[in-house]
């Protein structure tokens, strides 16, 4: 992870043949948003080896860069910092030849990525029409999404572009991500200025996939898979071209493929992965893109329901760093949406892909919020156990915030044993029925442990499908945020403090 990434030098040995024609990289285009102020935008491209570029920006600003030299069939300029709005033209020019972008808008960009419920586009979800029939109001929410692509060295550019930057139709947003589309959607009703959206993304693929060499090794998983599963192809081709760009933060949607590859380690690859993302795209944009650039994700839904298979439950806590909650000290500025309340069980797309992604998007755009643009007083995290104590026939739970409790018996689980072992998901766990509760706080009910063992471990939610759609029994006073899984131990040499497993 602390190996020298040349990522500034890496557009100076492009993987193909400079044609001497000034143009710009493939993921520049007409209608794009740039990054605005603070940051400042960087824009390359390829032009004749030796020519002096000069780049002009017209619009409600005017802006000249100083000439850059083409070397090795390259220029690259970063510009002044530039506020929010537009439209701008955005021309490249050389002694006898121009290039040009037209309706270019600076504001936020975030890049979309993950698998296949990010992939998961417009016309699949429910209300698809009455979605899609609005998306035209949003003409300063624009959109790009790179091919699926694969490569076993890291590209300097794309290797196509599936959907160029577009101002918003129904035509244009119906085969786009829907959770990237929704959440670029609802930021801008908040922030009122243009969102550019980015996806890159890829259905059944394991997040090795999407992280590179650096970050593959730092978690000790080096044997290779072949196809878009092989370790870092997805980011050698469809993540590594992008570093260039200034971003302001990433949202992620994936780890159901690691259910079932490499699930022990996801609690060290993912978070190496947002480590490895933020030093490149820092980097790769010569300093611009923050290095640690906001990176929010969806916790995993549901897939099998009546199953008691560990997968599921154990991702979504690894994705935690198996802390239960995020932002915590191994994952900082993160922000997640959960989401094992929202499953689809007669999804035509298979219930793996539920089809609500508009409170999945409206639970990121929260933390978002939050997060990304420090807005104080708002509401993102579900509750969280602060204190549980155990006594001979009850637990008692009190959370970080007040919480609306629903009866349930089978949702909290106790791990009765008479030794001094942390449980784990494979140890035994019996039901313990909620009781009673207060405004913070949930008694339950642990008389069914043996009298020569004790409560050892308490876990919430640790189901594959723990509940039906928004039923789950913890939520946040208003309803709206679910209390997130837990598994947490209790050492009984540490009298009543309980820590995670």
């Amino acid at each position: 992870m602390a190996a020298t990434l040349f990522v500034l030098f890496i557009l100076l040995l492009c993987n193909h043949e400079a044609d001497g024609i000034l143009r710009f990289a493939s993921y520049y285009g007409d209608h794009m948003v740039l990054q605005k102020s603070p940051e400042r935008a960087v824009l390359w491209g390829y032009g004749p080896e030796g020519a002096q570029v000069t780049l002009l920006l017209i619009g409600p600003t005017n802006q000249k860069a100083s000439p850059v030299s083409v070397t090795k069939g390259i220029w690259r300029v970063t510009i002044d910092p530039v506020e929010a709005g537009g439209p701008y033209n955005v021309t490249a020019a050389i002694e006898n030849s121009t290039a040009t972008l037209t309706d270019v808008l600076f504001g936020d960009v975030w890049l979309c990525g993950g698998q296949s419920n990010m992939y998961f586009n417009m016309k699949q979800i429910f209300n698809s029409s009455e979605e899609l029939a609005i998306a035209a109001k949003y003409p300063h929410v624009r959109t790009f999404m790179a091919s699926l692509r694969q490569s076993e060295t890291e590209l300097t550019d794309l290797p196509e572009v599936e959907l160029p930057w577009a101002v918003p139709t129904e035509e244009s947003v119906a085969p786009f991500s829907a959770v990237c589309w929704l959440f670029g959607r609802y930021m801008y009703k908040y922030l009122n200025y243009p969102i550019g959206l980015v996806e890159s993304c890829w259905g059944g693929t394991p997040v090795e996939a999407w992280s590179s060499l650096r970050a593959v090794k730092h978690c000790g998983l080096e044997e290779p898979e072949d196809g878009p599963k092989g370790n870092s192809v997805l980011w050698n081709a469809m993540i590594h071209p992008l570093l260039n760009m200034t971003i302001k933060g990433a949202i992620w949607y994936q780890g159901e493929a690691n259910t079932y590859y490499h699930t022990d380690t996801y609690n060290c690859s993912f978070p190496a992965m947002i480590d490895d993302w933020r030093m490149a795209f820092h980097q790769g944009s010569g300093g611009q893109t923050a290095p640690d650039f906001p990176f929010g994700f969806v916790q995993l839904s549901t897939d099998k329901k009546g199953s008691t298979e560990d997968s599921f439950p154990e991702v979504r806590w690894h994705q935690t760093a198996d802390i239960g909650y995020v932002p915590n000290a191994r994952m900082k500025r993160t922000f997640m949406a959960v989401a094992l309340d929202l499953p689809d069980e007669t999804s035509p797309y298979s219930t793996i892909h539920p089809r609500d992604k508009q409170d999945v998007a409206y639970r990121l755009t929260l933390g978002a919020r939050a997060v990304a643009y420090y807005e104080k007083h708002v509401p993102f995290l579900g509750p969280f156990p602060k204190q549980i104590l155990s006594g001979a026939t009850y637990v008692n739970i009190t959370y970080d915030q007040t919480v609306s409790v629903t009866p349930s018996k089978v949702i909290f689980e106790i791990c009765c044993s008479g030794t001094q072992d942390p449980c784990g998901p494979k140890s035994k766990w019996v039901q313990a029925p909620i009781m009673h509760w207060g405004p913070t706080t949930v008694q339950l009910y642990a008389k069914l442990c043996p009298v020569t063992d004790v409560v050892a471990a308490l876990r919430y939610a640790w189901r594959d499908w723990p509940c039906d759609f928004k039923a789950c029994p913890i939520y946040s006073a208003s309803g709206i945020l679910p209390a997130p899984p837990f598994l947490i131990n209790h050492y009984p040499d540490r009298e009543n403090i309980w820590i995670s497993y």
